[in-house]
């Protein structure tokens, strides 16, 4: 995910001095990355979730001048969120938009804090997104506990518009993740794929079901389809 988010960042067209969100900055691993690009610049790491902003300011601690934290749902997201940090140069995701379940009300709220020409660019699951192992998880009995959106590109463009944005690019691409059966494919399954879905099963149920599930995957293989974003705030 990390070299996703590498190369979702070659997209943005920086100079330095921009004022960057990411939305859904994680433990800030990518975000590190980010600042390096915006040397005079400044990033805003958004993330809805209070640990992962924890583990995100531990990791930028001694970036913390080009840094502003913020805790906020992103369907919550208004300009006063940001307060002087508005209208923003950029907005920046990755592997977060999924997560997201009004895209409509996503879009209208990043155009709301974007200025006039602002870029996003953004990656996440699209139509497709690890539908093998969501077929696997279904052969043993289960359900994948959750909720997400995996969007076609018709779809977010037109979403897209509706918001207020122009010169969109938006497409998809396989991004299939091989990994060695046993120990590894099972602790990422675990740890990534199934998270919400162990999260509340005793080790015991936890370790049995995950075991289940890569059993009746035909490949040690997720699935992944990702979906691009590049477009520009009118």
């Amino acid at each position: 995910m990390t070299r996703w988010g590498q190369e979702v960042l070659g997209r943005l067209e920086l100079e330095g001095d921009e004022v960057v969100l990411d939305a859904g900055c994680g433990s800030g691993r990518v975000t590190e990355m980010l600042l390096d690009r915006l040397p005079r610049g400044h990033v805003v790491a958004l993330d809805a979730s209070e640990s992962m902003l924890t583990e995100a300011r531990r990791r930028l601690a001694a970036r913390s001048n080009a840094v502003t934290f913020l805790l906020c749902d992103l369907l919550e997201l208004t300009p006063d969120e940001l307060g002087s940090r508005t209208p923003l140069d950029a907005v920046f995701s990755t592997a977060t938009f999924h997560w997201v379940l009004d895209h409509d009300r996503l879009f209208r709220n990043l155009a709301g804090v974007l200025r006039s020409g602002g870029q996003l660019v953004a990656q996440c699951g699209a139509d497709g997104n690890i539908t093998r192992l969501i077929e696997a998880v279904r052969a043993v009995g289960e359900e994948r506990a959750g909720t997400w959106v995996y969007a076609t590109p018709e779809e977010t463009r037109s979403r897209l518009e509706r918001a207020g944005f122009t010169d969109i690019s938006v497409w998809t691409n396989p991004e299939p993740t091989r990994l060695e059966p046993g120990e590894q494919l099972e602790t990422y399954l675990e740890t990534v794929c199934l998270r919400a879905h162990v999260a509340t099963l005793a080790e015991s149920e936890r370790k049995s079901l995950i075991a289940s599930v890569a059993r009746a995957m035909p490949e040690p293989v997720i699935d992944y389809v990702r979906l691009n974003i590049v477009a520009r705030r009118l």
